[in-house]
């Protein structure tokens, strides 16, 4: 039995949906396949697929079995690149779970600019603020903004993440700005609902002690975006990552308040599990992330200089 080509095959037929499909992409025929698949769980002495007469859905041990095995064959693919003489060329596929705002926003550019220089990675991306299970669902890595990282997982720093107070000129002059974090309780506040706690407000004070204040939300929201495009149609004040308003900010559809009220440190980060080691393209990924959002962030910059000018 060959115990490598029985796997590639297990995941051509995972890939193709259907048996006839894999020995299609594999030019053989299906009494083949169907010999490869069948050798292959006799010998893990388990069932990787539901069979039905219409369809072939994995068992649970067959979805842990298929990650896996796609790892171990890009792994292979990987070392054979690296002996011969295509060494120093990335190609693989990369899986990656991104957050919703910050990945359409910022590293959908970056991604792009990545692929110019390394044309061969394949990307599969998954644009959810869930947090997903790195090794059951078969990531690569995530990037996810935090205050830590699971000690269960490795975590390289990507970038800082400000929070900002800011509302629309024409909210501000019906409504007044709020001149200490206590006035917020008075106002409409526009509150991202995948909070645990959303009906307050966390920042630090300038005796950097972390408080909370109570709010009552206007609108909430899963969406960042929508609560961003709520505060420049007047509708309120919201709390969000700088990397989400600075636009806003510098055309000046909003306008930062309480300044001097900072959010708590976090920042973003790749993680990836340490019971793996880091493939080179995971690696040059992650290297290229860190050298490309190293210093202070472009979307930090409205901050400094409006700070400056008020």
């Amino acid at each position: 039995m060959n115990r490598l080509e029985n796997m590639d095959t297990f995941v051509r037929v995972v890939e193709a949906g259907s048996i006839s499909g894999a020995a299609d992409r594999l030019g053989v025929a299906k009494s083949v396949v169907s010999r490869r698949l069948k050798e292959l769980e006799g010998h893990l002495n388990a069932a990787l697929f539901h069979r039905t007469t219409r369809r072939m859905n994995l068992t649970d041990t067959g979805r842990i079995f298929y990650h896996q095995s796609v790892r171990i064959l890009e792994d292979i693919l990987e070392a054979e690149l690296a002996a011969s003489q295509a060494h120093g060329t990335l190609k693989g596929s990369l899986k990656v779970a991104v957050p919703s705002s910050f990945g359409l926003m910022h590293l959908g550019p970056a991604i792009n600019d990545f692929l110019q220089q390394h044309p061969q990675i394949e990307f599969d991306l998954d644009f959810n603020d869930r947090q997903v299970d790195l090794m059951q669902e078969g990531f690569d890595l995530a990037i996810r903004i935090a205050d830590l990282p699971d000690s269960s997982l490795i975590a390289r720093r990507i970038a800082p993440v400000q929070h900002v107070f800011c509302a629309s000129p024409g909210y501000l002059e019906k409504h007044g700005a709020p001149q200490s974090p206590d006035d917020l309780l008075g106002h409409q506040c526009l509150v991202y609902n995948l909070l645990q706690d959303y009906y307050h407000w966390t920042f630090i004070d300038n005796n950097n002690q972390e408080k909370k204040i109570k709010i009552n939300p206007h609108i909430k929201a899963s969406a960042g975006e929508f609560l961003r495009d709520a505060a420049v149609n007047h509708q309120g004040i919201v709390f969000l990552p700088a990397f989400i308003v600075y636009k806003e900010i510098e055309n000046g559809a909003l306008i930062p308040v309480l300044q001097a009220h900072r959010s708590r440190s976090i920042h973003v980060y790749a993680i990836y599990p340490h019971t793996r080691h880091l493939s080179q393209r995971v690696r040059a990924f992650v290297d290229y992330l860190v050298k490309r959002f190293s210093g202070t962030p472009y979307w930090d910059l409205c901050l400094r200089i409006h700070r400056h000018n008020s």
